[in-house]
């Protein structure tokens, strides 16, 4: 799987199970929801460093787990 797609299931895996919308992270995270949905859908959007770290502050998650291919599939405890 191409990194972006990943990293964009990846915050939305996480987010899900905080039960947090996308409305609340994107404004947690100081991010356009549109830009929030585009991440998570297709992975058609390359994020920033800058924008990694504030939706792994947002999720309360290292940046690290958002990047981690060992986490597909599997849920946030």
């Amino acid at each position: 799987m191409d990194i972006c797609k990943h990293f964009g299931a990846n915050v939305r895996r996480i987010r899900r199970a905080k039960d947090m919308s996308q409305e609340e992270l994107a404004h947690r995270a100081d991010i356009h929801r549109t830009y929030l949905s585009a991440l998570e859908r297709s992975g058609g959007r390359n994020p920033t460093i800058r924008v990694v770290d504030r939706l792994a502050r947002a999720l309360e998650v290292t940046p690290g787990q958002l990047l981690d291919y060992s986490h597909q599939g599997t849920s946030v405890r």
